[in-house]
């Protein structure tokens, strides 16, 4: 569904909230996390967060990479990256090193790009 921007490799041990699943509080995903359902809340520690398309998230996400098909109300911190994929919309701030924002996305809030790649610099 994510095509070759994916990192399939990272779907081992993924944790999946599923289309019908509605989650409420906040998850520390030590791994990888793909929503495809709805997460009001907050999310973070994550290496690699990925939004469905029916994906909602009503909260604030801090992950390494973040891989948006669906929706995101709140702010978005990836010390690696952030690609909204076409159909995607995030309505908040952003702070990332690398921003990929494809055609047909939707992107209503701030970027800080320097400070967020000092971050990943400073990653192990």
């Amino acid at each position: 569904m994510f095509g070759a921007g994916s990192r399939a490799h990272a779907r081992d041990g993924m944790t999946l909230i599923g289309e019908e699943a509605y989650f409420h509080g906040t998850l520390a995903a030590k791994g990888s996390l793909r929503v495809e359902g709805a997460f009001e809340g907050d999310i973070t520690d994550a290496s690699v967060v990925e939004i469905g398309a029916k994906g909602r998230v009503s909260g604030n996400v801090a992950a390494e990479t973040v891989v948006v098909a669906g929706e995101i109300v709140g702010n978005v911190a990836a010390s690696r990256s952030l690609e909204l994929l076409a159909g995607a919309r995030l309505r908040g701030d952003v702070r990332t090193a690398v921003l990929r924002v494809d055609e047909g996305a939707c992107f209503d809030g701030s970027c800080a790009m320097d400070a967020a790649r000092d971050a990943a610099e400073a990653l192990p």
